[in-house]
């Protein structure tokens, strides 16, 4: 069992203990269809809330730019990183924190869990656990497993809330900025949770056009944790 941890485990104090509070305000473990599965908070039925979310980041290049028009136009999102993308890129996980976004965990190598033993799948999480909390001195409460490759087994293991996506352009697969943005912008709902990539120039180009197009059209961009309630 050495490597593999439990859900007791971050309660008995052999792992970090994750932010409770910052759990209890969430609801659901996977979401892949907000519209569904998440219950708004009174008085905003007339108002229009959608997340933007990044993967496989931190790039050295794109995140720092894309950090950089989120703070122009002051929205925050969710970064959901790779474990070992982080080495190397502490500066820009401190300045995601210090400008108020939601930073989750995606595993350390990007492998689908389900197909690797339960143990190195729990690792894959643990790791990347540590070390975003040994530069932001917060543990994840979030999770995007790659591919949405999740199973009941981890769900027991691991006490976290499972973030999945409602809206996906494929901006990996494009590489194109304009239908990018049109797969978006015609696709997006109040509720809605964008999936892209902040490890592209195209991605992050796409999403402030994003954006500014959603804002004029009455969206309020939030983080996850603001979407998932009690």
């Amino acid at each position: 069992m050495a490597g593999l941890f439990l859900a007791a485990d971050f309660f008995m104090g052999t792992y970090p203990a994750p932010d409770m509070e910052a759990m209890k305000k969430a609801a659901g473990i996977a979401v892949s269809a907000p519209e569904e599965n998440v219950i708004r908070e009174e008085g905003r039925d007339e108002e229009k809330y959608i997340a933007l979310t990044f993967d496989d980041g931190p790039h050295k290049i794109y995140t720092p730019k894309l950090l950089e028009g989120l703070k122009k136009r002051g929205v925050h999102a969710t970064f959901f990183l790779i474990g070992q993308n982080i080495d190397g890129n502490e500066d820009i996980i401190r300045q995601m924190k210090e400008d108020g976004h939601l930073i989750g965990n995606h595993s350390q190598n990007h492998i689908q869990l389900t197909k690797e033993q339960t143990m190195e799948a729990c690792d894959q999480i643990k790791w990347t656990n540590e070390k975003i909390k040994s530069i932001t001195g917060q543990a994840p409460v979030y999770v995007r497993p790659p591919f949405g490759s999740w199973s009941d087994e981890l769900e027991n293991l691991v006490p976290m809330k499972v973030v999945l996506w409602s809206v996906d352009p494929l901006d990996w697969k494009t590489q194109n900025k304009n239908r990018i943005v049109r797969h978006i912008v015609s696709h997006a709902e109040d509720g809605g949770i964008i999936l892209l990539h902040d490890v592209y120039g195209t991605s992050v180009d796409a999403a402030l056009e994003v954006i500014d197009t959603l804002s004029a059209e009455g969206y309020n961009f939030v983080t996850v944790d603001e979407l998932l309630i009690d």
